[in-house]
């Protein structure tokens, strides 16, 4: 019974934008949700990092904001696990498995998450004064910025997908994710272009993009993961077999 259910699973998905609507039209409230649980996360962290940025960049501020960015990875790891369900036709409880991987997780992914909460409080912190001061940007920091911002966006969800679905060190997880997004750069480029543009056009458009903020709250993080994840996780369950061996283990995390 269990073969019958993933093989309708499998007819069922769509690729490309049909996958991206279906789950935004068959998840829209659950994903509304998840948005709403991620800003709750990160939400101390960015508060005390803004009331800094605005306070003339107060050291105590900033170093205070990193402390406060500690369940930052362990909700990253939470988002990706709800939203891959919802990509592979899971039925999923988005309160429950949120908090269930959110246990499971934060202690492994506390260090990872803070590292990149500092590196986007640093992009924020350097692009700042040239986004809100209306100072143009030399060409010589825009370059080696972005492909910074890129191999960022590139491999850091492997990162967060690995620890959310496999038992690993750390260190085992890092060098895969590296490994993973190289091996698959297509993949790893559309995905961080797909899940980052919107973030960039945020930024890039202040402060008229201010009014669209409300909407970023319901919804920009989920639609971000989503367009990421999209292109990532055939890398990731290809190199892993994750759907298979859920399939046969009917468990929510791959021992290996």
């Amino acid at each position: 019974m269990r073969e019958e259910r993933g093989a309708l699973r499998e007819g069922r998905r769509k690729k490309g934008m049909k996958c991206f609507f279906g789950v935004v039209v068959g998840e829209f409230w659950g994903l509304v949700r998840l948005n709403l649980l991620f800003c709750a996360c990160v939400l101390p962290s960015s508060a005390v990092f803004l009331s800094g940025l605005f306070g003339f960049y107060s050291e105590i501020a900033l170093f205070s904001s990193l402390l406060a960015a500690f369940p930052v990875g362990g909700a990253a790891c939470a988002y990706v696990f709800c939203i891959t369900k919802m990509l592979r036709y899971e039925p999923g409880y988005i309160w429950y498995d949120f908090r269930r991987k959110f246990r499971e997780n934060v202690s492994q992914a506390a260090v990872p998450g803070i590292l990149c909460t500092a590196f986007i409080y640093a992009q924020v912190y350097l692009w700042g004064p040239h986004l809100f001061g209306g100072a143009g940007i030399d060409a010589v920091w825009l370059i080696p910025g972005g492909i910074f911002l890129l191999i960022f966006g590139m491999v850091a969800p492997y990162f967060f997908l690995q620890i959310a679905y496999i038992d690993l060190k750390t260190k085992q997880i890092i060098i895969n994710s590296v490994l993973i997004s190289f091996a698959s750069t297509p993949r790893s480029f559309m995905g961080a272009f797909m899940g980052g543009v919107i973030w960039v056009a945020f930024f890039v458009l202040l402060p008229e993009s201010l009014v669209v903020a409300p909407l970023f709250l319901l919804f920009g993080f989920s639609l971000s993961w989503l367009l990421n994840l999209m292109w990532i996780w055939p890398a990731v369950n290809s190199q892993f077999k994750i759907e298979e061996t859920l399939r046969r283990a009917g468990e929510g995390r791959v021992e290996s």
